[in-house]
């Protein structure tokens, strides 16, 4: 009798830092790990290990903008709003590939875009207060993006020495980076590099995320990230970076950015498929 070797469900290992850097005086930036199903959602650790059988994951990096702490509030509302709306996903998710993701995304979405400009319009403290937004949910398989600014989802799958960028940059830059018009070097050296065309809260009227799905397998790499962090490192770094043997990968990049530049707060969150 041929006995049947049961499949193994795959599991998500995860790394999360974030750095100052050498010239701002606070961070910014904001990033966030949850595991949740339709009744419940647990915040994850800074680093850790859990199957995906029976629950899904969320990831995301904000990097907020605006003066005195308004941009470390506004990435913070961001990432926290999240908590409140992904388990209402789950059962979305559990029905089918496609049904319900790019809904449900582009609801989250706009529901911080109306947190932000409610609350920067309240208090002048907050005023014009906006973020960006990059967020990975990962069901069994499938990985589910939404995004808007100018922080970063790259796949590096399993086997393959190239990474991907799966986002775009919402900046002039990024786009004619994207068209070809301009090289990694001229992109990076671009006096308007940072200037974004679209954001959440502040006087942005429409929020317009991007939206996609990818296939995942066990061994490949996830990486979510500030712009602080590409600014310190070439893509070829980040992929030796990445297939390091590390307990704390997101450190490891975190570090070795910060050496290089250190311009910005940087901050990073590695996800493993295992």
């Amino acid at each position: 009798m041929k006995l049947l070797r049961k499949k193994k469900i795959p599991s998500l290992k995860w790394s999360g830092w974030t750095d100052t850097g050498k010239v701002r005086k606070n961070n910014e930036d904001s990033f966030l790990g949850v595991q949740f199903d339709a009744q419940e959602i647990h915040r994850l650790g800074k680093f850790g290990e859990a199957s995906t059988e029976k629950m899904d994951f969320c990831f995301a990096v904000s990097d907020g903008m605006g003066g005195m702490k308004a941009g470390e509030f506004a990435s913070h509302i961001a990432v926290e709003k999240i908590t409140t709306l992904m388990p209402k996903s789950f059962k979305h998710s559990a029905t089918g590939l496609q049904l319900g993701f790019a809904d449900v995304l582009t609801e989250l979405f706009s529901e911080i875009h109306r947190s932000l400009v409610y609350v920067g319009s309240s208090y002048e403290e907050t005023e014009g207060m906006q973020t960006t937004l990059s967020l990975a949910w990962f069901t069994p398989g499938w990985m589910y993006l939404g995004h808007i600014g100018d922080s970063r989802i790259y796949h590096l799958p399993k086997g393959k020495k190239e990474i991907k960028q799966l986002t775009h940059d919402d900046t002039h830059v990024g786009w004619l980076y994207r068209q070809g018009q301009i090289s990694e070097l001229e992109a990076r050296l671009h006096p308007r590099r940072n200037s974004l065309q679209r954001a959440l809260g502040g006087g942005n009227q429409f929020v317009d995320p991007q939206i996609s799905s990818v296939a995942w397998q066990p061994g490949d790499i996830f990486l979510l990230c500030t712009d602080g962090l590409f600014e310190g490192l070439y893509d070829s770094s980040i992929v030796d970076l990445l297939r390091m043997k590390s307990e704390n990968p997101a450190k490891e990049l975190v570090d070795a950015s910060v050496k290089n530049s250190g311009r910005d707060n940087t901050t990073a969150l590695v996800i493993q498929a295992v």
